[in-house]
């Protein structure tokens, strides 16, 4: 379990950091209101985990290049379903420990199988921004999906805001003892924390990240 926390910590750090690329939504990270901060952490997380593909598909003329990311991190073979394969649809849900903070965010990788794929005149191609989807939410609407296991697979829960910019600006914090300190708290199957942390740290073995 270890070995998956240094990814999510640090490499979604970094994808927050490419999202940020041409983006203003980085100031909202700075803005002291836990809303302002579920809005901004939303956005680039989207945009940090389409980067990659949108970039293969339109700026470098490279579409097989998306399609075997996506391939090698989303699909999974299945042969007792239609098609022989289904796609990894893991669902997070970031919030803090105190209401009054007001920063809840849903991470949801291929919410919509049906979506993924856009046709145009040049062909059918991956739409990278179909691949995640990302939404925030009101104190009692975020109670109500972390309770339904069918809205969320792991809620990632911390202390507060100040500890998350805290995080933010620290990419090698261990977040086992974040754990037992009680910064971070984990409900559900945390199973999807490697998957999380494997896909963060794909994301970032195939482009060049800014450093933190």
């Amino acid at each position: 379990m270890h070995a998956a926390f240094p990814h999510f910590s640090r490499e979604i750090n970094q994808i927050m950091q490419l999202g940020a690329v041409n983006s203003t939504a980085s100031e909202l990270m700075d803005r002291a209101g836990g809303r302002f901060l579920a809005e901004g952490m939303a956005k680039l997380l989207k945009l940090g985990f389409g980067f990659l593909m949108w970039d293969s598909i339109f700026n470098r003329g490279q579409p097989e290049k998306a399609e075997t990311f996506f391939n090698d991190n989303f699909v999974i073979k299945d042969f007792t379903v239609p098609g022989g394969k289904r796609y990894y649809q893991g669902k997070f849900l970031i919030r803090t420990k105190k209401p009054d903070d007001d920063m809840n965010v849903l991470l949801k990788f291929c919410p919509q199988p049906g979506k993924l794929y856009k046709k145009t005149p040049l062909g059918t191609f991956l739409d990278p921004f179909s691949v995640i989807t990302t939404e925030t939410f009101k104190e009692n609407k975020a109670d109500r999906i972390e309770k339904d296991q069918d809205q969320v697979d792991l809620v990632i829960r911390f202390k507060d805001v100040k500890s998350i910019k805290g995080l933010l600006k620290q990419p090698d914090v261990d977040m086992v003892d974040l754990l037992l300190n009680n910064v971070v708290q984990l409900t559900g199957n945390i199973g999807h924390l490697f998957k999380l942390g494997a896909i963060a740290q794909n994301v970032k073995s195939e482009v060049d990240l800014p450093k933190l």
